[in-house]
């Protein structure tokens, strides 16, 4: 496999730098290859802005989809999208590695998603929901979270961490046609023992190596669960599911 794994924390000490490294040896260990990113070492600009397109002129009004189309198929775009996005095309695997903050990624993490997701790339390519341009890729979020397991699970206050992360995985990766796979999670991450760290790389690398055998989260495709209003069809909304539980197959 070719893998890429994009790490959000500000600590080369911190679990998640800790969880990443462990990654990157057992991947490559296997045989495979990695290439990473590591956004705040790379200083990477969260703010999506006009910054993004050098050569749009200062007195033309900014519409973002627009001028980042346009930049994209000139080549037009920061050096720094493009770089991202090469690493995202030579990819068959992409790894996202962060922590749970306020319910989501941290915002340099949702920053490299805006700017390098661009129009052209990651969305108006004429193919959504598993049809995109990222068809054939696979994604697995790796999170760690202070919660215990139960708080993040179906019944707990915090919401099931599948909801929580249904955003990233159907909004994202499945609307860019990317597989997502059930995500790799840490629960009670603030006191980790040694003990307890060492069964955390076994786990990662179980996980890791059934990579190719591991079966997404089956999402519905675009067309062929919606109607032409692009609303699920109505025989899928008396199944007895709701909320985002109506967008995965039966």
């Amino acid at each position: 496999m070719k893998v890429l794994i994009v790490l959000a924390h500000p600590e080369p000490r911190s679990l998640n730098a800790s969880l990443k490294n462990a990654a990157i040896e057992i991947l490559q260990r296997h045989g495979h290859e990695v290439v990473e990113t590591d956004l705040y070492q790379q200083q990477w600009e969260a703010a999506a802005d006009r910054q993004d397109f050098p050569a749009l002129p200062a007195e033309e009004r900014l519409i973002y989809s627009a001028a980042s189309k346009k930049a994209f198929l000139e080549n037009q775009q920061s050096p720094d999208i493009t770089a991202e996005q090469e690493k995202i095309k030579w990819a068959d695997v992409i790894l996202l590695q962060f922590p749970l903050w306020w319910f989501g990624m941290p915002a340099i993490l949702k920053g490299w998603i805006d700017r390098t997701f661009t129009n052209g790339f990651g969305y108006g390519t004429g193919g959504r929901y598993g049809n995109g341009t990222l068809k054939g890729k696979k994604v697995m979020l790796m999170i760690t979270a202070g919660a215990s397991a139960a708080p993040l699970g179906p019944h707990g206050i915090h919401g099931d961490i599948m909801d929580l992360m249904f955003p990233v995985h159907h909004g994202v990766f499945w609307y860019a046609g990317a597989a997502p796979l059930p995500p790799f999670v840490v629960n009670s991450a603030n006191h980790i023992s040694a003990e307890r760290f060492a069964t955390i790389l076994q786990d990662l690398e179980q996980r890791l190596v059934d990579i190719p055998h591991t079966a997404p989260i089956p999402y519905r495709m675009g067309k062929q669960d919606y109607d032409e209003q692009e609303v699920l069809q109505s025989h899928f909304v008396t199944s007895g599911k709701s909320g985002f539980a109506l967008h995965l197959l039966d």
